[in-house]
């Protein structure tokens, strides 16, 4: 069983920072990509910022060059660095992993998720 744990979620102002971490656990035998999604209240889920085994990074026009996006690939573990938030960056944010683990085939899982409130 693959779990993807997330943390670093919380209240801040505008323009303010965070940084979310998250670390997937559970006999993996590779990683493919690991990643940032959120969702807000009332709309679909929507991809943050993602990065690849091949060091290739995608992230959303909304936040490409506020948020920045890293990865300890040995270690199986994202992180996402907000800078300048603002309050429409307020959702859930959920961890995504594309790896494969012993016995089964390459597939997507995700974390539990966390909240960040951007408000004064």
């Amino acid at each position: 069983q693959v779990q993807l744990v997330e943390s670093g979620g919380g209240l801040v102002p505008p323009g303010g920072s965070l940084r979310l971490s998250c670390a997937a656990s559970g006999s993996i035998i590779s990683n493919n990509a690991m990643g940032w999604y959120r969702q807000a209240p009332g709309k679909e889920r929507e991809l943050v910022a993602v990065a690849t085994s091949g060091s290739t990074t995608n992230y959303a026009d909304s936040v490409r060059g506020r948020f920045t996006i890293s990865r300890e690939i040995a270690q199986d573990r994202v992180y996402l660095q907000m800078n300048s938030l603002k309050p429409e960056d307020t959702a859930v944010y959920y961890c995504y992993a594309n790896l494969r683990r012993f016995g089964r085939p390459l597939q997507d899982y995700w974390g539990q998720g966390t909240q960040v409130t951007v408000s004064s």
